[in-house]
């Protein structure tokens, strides 16, 4: 090697080193905007963050680098550890960010302008790392190419020493790890052991084994946060599907929860509870605005007191009862009655729950989190898709319909897409049924990564999915999902010892005033016209037919 080439891959090395702790600092001020600042160790962690970048990129000469870190090094400096950046504070340390994610983007990212979405479209910065810790080399470099089609930054790593110091220093998303990493009995257990005592929040770890699948082997996994335990070889797609579910981008919606007690001052110390949890109050202190309440706020879970001027819990849980809708919905009493003869009638007449006054906030938590944990399991069992986890056919028309009248008042555009898998039928003839799903489950993943939170993605049937853009044109969603179906295309599918590749194609309409059939009829027709022109290809109903 000449001295000019090793100067050149000390330099590309340095940059790699700048530009992956530029994504650390990123990646943090995502999740101190997700969560409105209200988490002053995620400030603190940003601050360490963006201190770290100035210095490597001071060392490395990279001045565009070190000068936004500077920039927001100076910013949080002047806040006190109570006080959250105001509004103003916000917008420069956004524009600031902005710069720095402009300078940090890999010659494969998209730029900033190259999707016209809407204003409102939220950017999405690299993750916070995957750490694999997998014996078989080839094993983890599939993986690796795989996690990176999903938007996951990740590394394989040669030694548990290597392993426990890069964790250390930059504290990992979720750990893929061997049982018996670098060769040693339950290795990989305990430097896993060593990491988690790092930290106060449990890092979730997939354990993987190819010799033990013993008791003894599970429970010391279990015992360092071992979420999964796969013996033998897994494949790389299913992997991914559980990574996914241990991530920080993966995290629930807050419960909402309606709060019907005609005390001001219980509900509103209700109230504080709630919000102080994380949770979504709404609260009516008339019992007679009820039916007005459970279409506007749409609860989760309803907390009533038992004995209400006009009328009691119970007469006010029938009510509820009798409406489809929320015939599921939890209903807990609350009162003072600690008669349990009383306590039991109340709940056979549509309650699921009882607590008494006063109430442990504790308990009262406790309660909510398991009761809205069953309702979202009952939910999802209704109105989702099972192999995919989307929305099922019903109810993505369901939501289509409430878009349609959401678009007809905001006079705002609504764009519906239909996508098709091409050739979905080879696939499941040549590499098997299971294969077929698969691939079925990595393009639901591949969209819900990529589409906004405001968009709503169903299964409409077979391999064919459906997906709802509010606020988008119907040239705007073109743009968006032919970026997906490109990468996509690039995605390779495992099966067994080889990969294969597969396309879809996508036809989208825009509403004008019509209802959801109509509307499905011109996506639809654009579909067909996107097969009928080779397939693998994006057409809209307005701008191509």
């Amino acid at each position: 090697m000449t001295q000019e080439s090793q100067r050149e891959k000390l330099k590309q090395l340095f940059a790699k080193r700048v530009t992956t702790q530029a994504r650390v600092v990123l990646d943090i001020y995502q999740k101190c905007r997700s969560n409105s600042w209200e988490e002053p160790t995620r400030v603190f962690s940003l601050t360490d963050a963006a201190e770290k970048l100035d210095r490597f990129a001071e060392r490395f000469d990279m001045p565009q680098q070190r000068d936004a870190a500077h920039k927001v090094v100076s910013l949080l400096k002047s806040l006190t550890p109570e006080q959250p950046p105001n509004d103003k504070q916000q917008e420069s340390l956004e524009k600031i960010i902005q710069e720095l994610n402009e300078c940090t983007l890999r010659k494969t990212d998209s730029k900033p302008n190259e999707v016209s979405q809407t204003t409102s479209s939220p950017r999405t910065f690299l993750r916070t790392p995957i750490y694999l810790a997998l014996n078989n080399s080839d094993y983890a470099n599939r993986i690796i190419n795989q996690l990176e089609f999903f938007g996951f930054r990740s590394l394989n790593f040669n030694s548990t020493q290597d392993l426990i110091l890069a964790s250390k220093q930059d504290r990992p998303e979720t750990i893929v790890a061997d049982i018996d990493f670098d060769g040693g009995n339950f290795s990989g257990i305990e430097a896993v052991r060593q990491i988690q005592e790092c930290y106060d929040f449990t890092i979730p770890i997939i354990y993987v084994s190819d010799r033990r699948d013993d008791i003894e082997a599970r429970l010391m996994a279990s015992r360092t946060g071992g979420e999964e335990f796969f013996y033998r070889a897994v494949d790389p797609g299913q992997l991914i599907e559980k990574i996914e579910n241990y991530t920080h981008s993966n995290t629930q919606d807050p419960y909402r929860i309606l709060v019907v007690d005609d005390s001001k001052a219980q509900a509103k110390y209700i109230e504080n509870i709630l919000n102080k949890a994380g949770m979504i109050p709404g609260v009516i202190t008339d019992p007679m605005k009820i039916l007005v309440s459970l279409h506007d706020f749409q609860p989760e879970i309803i907390i009533m007191d038992m004995y209400m001027p006009g009328c009691t819990g119970m007469e006010l849980a029938r009510v509820i009862r009798q409406q489809d809708k929320f015939h599921s919905v939890p209903i807990i009493y609350l009162s003072a009655e600690d008669d349990v003869n009383k306590q039991l009638h109340a709940m056979s007449l549509g309650g699921d729950d009882f607590l008494t006054k006063p109430i442990d906030p504790k308990h009262l938590i406790a309660t909510l989190q398991n009761r809205g944990r069953r309702a979202r399991s009952l939910l999802a069992l209704m109105i989702r898709d099972s192999l995919t986890g989307l929305f099922n056919h019903t109810h993505t028309l369901y939501l289509l319909d409430l878009e349609i009248n959401k678009s007809k008042q905001s006079e705002q555009p609504l764009s519906f897409a239909m996508l098709d898998i091409d050739y979905f039928k080879k696939v499941n003839d040549n590499y098997g049924h299971p294969i077929g799903d698969r691939v079925l489950k990595s393009l639901s993943l591949f969209l819900k990564q990529r589409l906004r939170k405001t968009d709503h993605i169903g299964r409409y049937g077979g391999e064919e999915f459906a997906i709802v853009l509010p606020n988008t044109t119907e040239r705007d969603a073109k743009t968006i999902l032919n970026e997906i179906r490109d990468r996509f295309s690039e995605l390779p599918q495992p099966a067994g010892d080889t990969t294969f590749n597969v396309t879809f194609s996508c036809g989208i309409a825009m509403s004008s005033s019509e209802n959801s059939q109509s509307l499905c009829e011109k996506a639809d027709q654009a579909l067909y016209d996107a097969k009928r022109n080779g397939r693998n290809t994006v057409r809209c109903y307005n701008i191509d037919m």
